[in-house]
């Protein structure tokens, strides 16, 4: 059966990004890559990490996962991975503004939902099939779905980095519980953990 996954990068204190998130500055002010290094300068040693990051058979984001903007919608501004983005799946968007689908190179379409979280898991479950769903972030949104108890396995990925403020993974997601399913993994610039959630 499938089920609904999370991989989130995060620091050793809890934020998946920092402050003053821009065009300039996706994940803050100060942060730039160091909370995805891994994944730049190891990928052969996280092979099997990355692809099951980009596994699933649709993808659910927050707004700002898509785009530095917080009203209208700029129509030239297609994602922050350029014309192939690396989801090859439907992946939809929670905004409050409606916009017409947006299909790219490789089999991504972004889908623009404004009716909230549960329908946007709907639309995802049906685009999936018996693949899994995975709830891509931001920090915002992936604490929604976890307090709606819609997650069934999160996978940390985190940095030896301390943020100390920003935007903080499992703020506002309830009372849960998390079991562990496999030992944790790594290298010097990344612990892997994976949790089974259990409500």
């Amino acid at each position: 059966m499938s089920k609904v996954t999370c991989d989130m990068g995060m620091s050793l204190d809890g934020y998946v990004a920092g402050l003053n998130q821009s065009l300039d500055n996706p994940f803050g002010e100060g942060v730039g890559d160091r909370l995805h290094q891994w994944m730049f300068e190891e990928p052969e040693r996280h092979a099997e990490v990355i692809e099951g990051i980009t596994a699933a058979g649709a993808f659910i984001m927050g707004r700002n996962m898509f785009d530095p903007g917080r009203g209208d919608w700029n129509l030239d501004w297609t994602g922050w991975w350029g014309e192939e983005p690396p989801y090859h799946a439907p992946t939809f968007v929670l905004t409050h503004h409606p916009r017409e689908p947006l299909t790219m190179k490789g089999g991504t379409t972004f889908f623009f939902v404004t009716d909230g979280i549960e329908a946007a898991l709907t639309r995802a479950r049906e685009a999936a099939g018996d693949r899994d769903v995975s709830i891509a972030g931001g920090a915002a949104t992936v604490n929604q779905y976890l307090a709606a108890g819609h997650i069934d396995e999160l996978r940390l990925h985190v940095a030896p980095v301390i943020l100390g403020r920003g935007e903080r993974l499992l703020a506002d997601a309830g009372d849960i519980t998390l079991t562990p399913t496999a030992p944790p993994t790594g290298t010097a610039l990344v612990t892997h953990l994976t949790y089974q959630v259990l409500r």
